[in-house]
């Protein structure tokens, strides 16, 4: 019954937002929506903003990721989870994001995490603010959240990743397992922008990219998964560390769509609070 009632609270809160401008999730969180906003010119270049109605001024950004192995998934699907983090942080920016999915014909790599990139850049110029970037993705998302702030921020804009269930290092023995692994080897990194002596996996992997200067990073992985290993989180944890990286790391009872339980999401968000307060002292 519980399974319903949660099914029908999220077509309730899709019809309000497909009907009205704001939506108001209590606890002062009353946000003001702009759905299906274009960043680019491709189709799949969409995204959902949702703006604090307190106003956007010196406020932080979070750009949710979707999952679905870099060439499946949309960004729908983690709109209620959105939802839930817009409760927890009533005072800062969302951008729910869809991106151009990789195929037999078009690499994933560079063109989703230019993606990120671009959206940052179209709500810099349409709301011209200069915020700090809080990327937080699941599974590919993950993998596309570490791997932009790790090696393709410049600017040093991002401030914080969430991983849930992203592969780190494409490397790993028991990551080669993962079904789609041949997809990734053919198809995720575009050859033209790897040089000759960094291996596509390499390149494509974001602990590759891992500095002293990093992003903070917090990580979540379940002791069930058996698409992303566990092994991902320690082999994370290790180099974050090997490079005083400010970096924390959870398991939750599941599989690898595990952390979407009621009682695993509300821990994931706890955990995140607690991460972004002590980001914030440093």
């Amino acid at each position: 019954m519980k399974k319903y009632l949660i099914i029908a609270e999220i077509l309730l809160l899709l019809f309000l937002t497909s009907c009205q401008k704001t939506i108001d999730l209590g606890k002062n969180a009353s946000f003001k929506i702009e759905k299906n906003v274009s960043y680019g010119k491709d189709p799949e270049q969409k995204m959902d903003i949702y703006l604090p109605e307190s106003g956007t001024k010196n406020k932080e950004v979070f750009i949710i990721i979707h999952g679905g192995g870099w060439r499946g998934g949309r960004r729908s699907e983690l709109t209620s989870f959105t939802f839930d983090l817009m409760k927890k942080f009533p005072g800062n920016i969302f951008i729910n994001l869809d991106y151009r999915l990789a195929s037999s014909n078009r690499f994933a790599i560079p063109d989703q995490t230019a993606d990120i990139k671009n959206a940052i850049n179209y709500l810099e110029k349409t709301l011209k603010i200069k915020p700090r970037y809080i990327l937080l993705g699941n599974s590919a998302g993950g993998h596309l959240s570490m791997l932009y702030a790790y090696k393709f921020d410049s600017d040093k804009r991002v401030k914080a990743v969430i991983n849930i269930v992203g592969p780190a290092d494409l490397n790993d023995p028991g990551f080669k397992n993962y079904d789609d692994y041949r997809f990734l080897e053919k198809h995720l990194i575009d050859p033209k922008i790897a040089d000759r002596k960094t291996t596509l996996m390499d390149f494509g992997s974001p602990i590759y990219w891992i500095s002293n200067a990093s992003a903070p990073t917090i990580s979540f992985y379940g002791n069930n998964d058996y698409v992303v290993p566990i092994s991902q989180m320690k082999i994370l944890d290790s180099v974050l560390t090997d490079h005083n990286v400010y970096h924390e790391s959870y398991e939750f009872n599941g599989n690898h769509t595990g952390w979407e339980k009621d009682n695993n999401a509300t821990f994931l968000i706890q955990k995140i609070d607690g991460f972004l307060k002590n980001v914030g002292k440093k």
